[in-house]
């Protein structure tokens, strides 16, 4: 199996994406890692990579980048020799099984679909995050791919994230809310109120609108939104979470009664955090599209790019755009869409 990675993706390329990929392959035998980018600077990293490793890394050289500030359709359609259209273009001629990226979100739901196509019977792509919350895993849709929703992209988007949730995390009967300003079902827009109506006509396990407070809580399988909406809520999570995470230290620093507790809470700690680590959840795949296409956070270091790859791997492994594409296909068929 080979995966294309865009080595020049993100804040901290290629360092961590060279490095991403050496842990992924050591990770995954059987794995084989294309590195898209400029190949004087990807070369180092991969040269200090021991020799079973290596020799499953190919570098695929281009100097020309798609920045974040670069407009996502047209940069797609002009920088066609840039790291992620070449990856893109790797995947659709099946000569890389799925790709990552760690780059600007917009231009990876754009190439997504002008470059891979979508499964029928979808409108538009949706990003799809996992969260982790109390209990459960949630997958949040959209964090990033449509912007602009129509009540058919939400009760598609819920279409995709059942079916994600039932067969990649093993959920039988996933349970799908709609992410409004109040539980009651006068709450929301026109077009919340509208998805809502389809997706109660639905064959799905609809449960109601859920409010942003609800979703640490685990309160649904799946939460539905559009991208705009699910890109601020998980950014500001984020922003919270550093937040804490600063006055923690600011305490256990300058004072000594936190050290001494800290002595004994550490073990507890250690748990808690480790559930709620977002780099153990291999990225946001982009479901609606005709490949595996996986999306990290332009953050990322090495670690959570590893797990972004070895997600793909194991979407690629389970069939998963052939499963989301025979599902969809089933629903239209028997009147659920």
């Amino acid at each position: 199996m080979l995966i294309a990675l865009d080595a020049m993706g993100g804040d901290h390329a290629p360092e961590e994406p060279c490095k991403g990929a050496i842990l992924a392959c050591r990770e995954k035998p059987h794995l084989s890692i294309a590195l898209i980018g400029d190949s004087e600077k990807i070369r180092p990293f991969v040269e200090k990579a021991e020799k079973s490793v290596r020799s499953r890394l190919e570098i695929v050289h281009t100097t020309e980048v798609i920045t974040g500030s670069d407009s996502p359709s047209l940069s797609i359609r002009r920088k066609k020799g840039s790291s992620l259209v070449l990856g893109f273009e790797m995947v659709r001629s099946k000569e890389a099984d799925g790709i990552v990226s760690s780059g600007n979100t917009g231009a990876i739901a754009a190439g997504a679909v002008l470059l891979l196509g979508r499964i029928p019977g979808i409108d538009r792509p949706a990003l799809g995050a996992l969260l982790p919350v109390v209990n459960r895993k949630t997958i949040l849709m959209d964090v990033g791919g449509t912007v602009h929703c129509k009540p058919i992209n939400l009760m598609q988007f819920a279409q995709m994230g059942t079916i994600y949730m039932k067969l990649f995390i093993g959920v039988e009967n996933p349970s799908v809310r709609l992410l409004c300003n109040g539980e009651e079902a006068t709450k929301g827009d026109e077009t919340i109120a509208a998805a809502r109506e389809m997706i109660e006509k639905s064959s799905m396990n609809y449960q109601g609108y859920a409010e942003g407070k609800d979703i640490p809580a685990g309160i649904s399988d799946v939460v539905i939104c559009d991208g705009f909406t699910g890109n601020v809520l998980i950014k500001f999570a984020e922003g919270v979470g550093e937040l804490l995470n600063s006055q923690f230290r600011e305490e256990y620093t300058h004072h000594l009664l936190p050290k001494v507790g800290l002595f004994f809470m550490w073990p507890a700690m250690k748990r808690v955090m480790g559930r709620f680590d977002w780099e153990k959840y291999g990225g946001a795949p982009v479901l609606g599209v005709n490949g595996s296409v996986v999306k990290v956070h332009g953050r990322s270091r090495a670690n959570a790019i590893s797990h972004a790859i070895t997600g793909a791997a194991n979407f690629i492994e389970r069939s998963g755009v052939d499963r989301i594409r025979e599902a969809i296909e089933s629903g239209i068929e028997n009147g659920n869409n």
